[in-house]
């Protein structure tokens, strides 16, 4: 609870605007209290069996996070979505475009993917 603490510090101090944490799911209610106490807008994802995923920070950014990740394992993102969610997390952003180069040459080793470009 420590570190989420330093994350809402982080969030509210201007330095992220979302935040993912994990943390084991019995603390999701002494973590969302929290948020709520500061009026941060939360989303909460689950990350195997024994762990959730919590975004919070700017309403803007959380309502983007429920509609890329939705109920999605995060492993099961597109590669668009994926480096759209890392980049908002702030990832280092050159590693985010080796990881999405990657994934997506494995998508289209795995079957044809037609981009189209308007």
């Amino acid at each position: 609870m420590k570190i989420l603490i330093h994350h809402i510090y982080e969030y509210r101090k201007g330095l992220r605007s979302l935040v993912m944490h994990t943390l084991p799911s019995g603390k999701m209610l002494e973590a969302t209290a929290k948020l709520r106490q500061y009026g941060i807008d939360y989303h909460i994802h689950t990350a195997g069996m024994k762990n959730i995923n919590v975004f919070f920070g700017a309403p803007e950014c959380v309502a983007v996070v429920r509609s890329i990740c939705g109920e999605k394992k995060l492993r099961d993102l597109t590669p668009e979505e994926d480096f759209v969610l890392g980049s908002m997390l702030g990832y280092d952003i050159r590693k985010q475009c080796e990881r999405y180069l990657k994934k997506s040459a494995a998508n289209e080793l795995a079957g044809p993917v037609i981009h189209k470009c308007a």
